[in-house]
């Protein structure tokens, strides 16, 4: 199973920029996904997530701003990012759980990360 984001860059503050993240392979069904970020010097937090009924989580600093949404029949997840803030720079991760043709049970696979730049 791979994950391929897209869609980082270098957006000014107040701006948007809209991510997206393939999984592709032996997969059966996807449970969570979700989308991470690592800013330097920091660890990786947790941005979104969004479960196969839909249901959405948000951290805190991105709520109100950014829209995390899936569409199952192309097994991808994206991240609408509005009202860009320079604390909003990091790599960005996007994130899956799941099983495998012919598994019992839901491994959890990452991307690559894709980075997202915000100016002041």
């Amino acid at each position: 199973v791979q994950l391929q984001a897209s869609g980082g860059g270098l957006v000014q503050s107040g701006g948007s920029l809209r991510l997206s993240c393939v999984a592709s392979g032996n997969i059966f069904s996807i449970n969570y996904m979700g989308w991470y970020r690592q800013a330097p010097g920091k660890e990786r937090e947790v941005v979104a997530r969004i479960s196969n009924s839909g249901r959405t989580t948000y951290a805190g600093s991105v709520k109100g701003r950014f829209t995390i949404s899936r569409d199952d029949a192309k097994n991808t997840v994206y991240l609408q990012m509005n009202s860009l803030e320079p604390e909003d720079t990091a790599v960005y991760y996007c994130n899956a759980d799941v099983e495998q043709l012919g598994s019992n049970y839901y491994d959890d696979f990452w991307g690559q990360g894709t980075l997202v730049t915000v100016s002041s």
